[in-house]
């Protein structure tokens, strides 16, 4: 996995099991990778994996079944979507709102152009 170095990398590892789960690689309460699993795969050491589940634990996406390992929580897809839409909202809209002023593009082309794509 190719980290960025702006964000947390406990937090890249969250948002690509929140990728995971919402394109369906693991339902609503299956299970998913052990933490020791998960850090081979994206080649991390296990507490770091650890604080990501932990993170998304808190967040409800996930939950832990003593002795059974991590699955995905009943509503997970609704909650990564709840939390994704919030983010984008306040972290992405408004800079590109900001471009939109700048190259003076009318809200009106790039409503038609969401409305054309596919």
């Amino acid at each position: 996995m190719d980290f960025k170095e702006k964000r947390p990398i406990y937090l890249q590892i969250a948002d690509r099991l929140c990728d995971e789960i919402l394109e369906r690689k693991y339902a609503e309460d299956a299970r998913i990778p052990s933490v020791r699993e998960y850090a081979a795969t994206v080649e991390v050491n296990v507490n770091t994996v650890v604080r990501s589940y932990d993170y998304l634990q808190d967040k409800q996406v996930i939950y832990n079944k003593r002795g059974l390992g991590y699955f995905v929580a009943p509503g997970g897809v609704a909650t990564i979507l709840a939390i994704r839409r919030v983010q984008f909202i306040e972290e992405e809209l408004p800079a590109f709102f900001t471009r939109l002023r700048q190259l003076d593009i009318p809200i009106d082309e790039i409503v038609a152009l969401y409305r054309s794509a596919k």
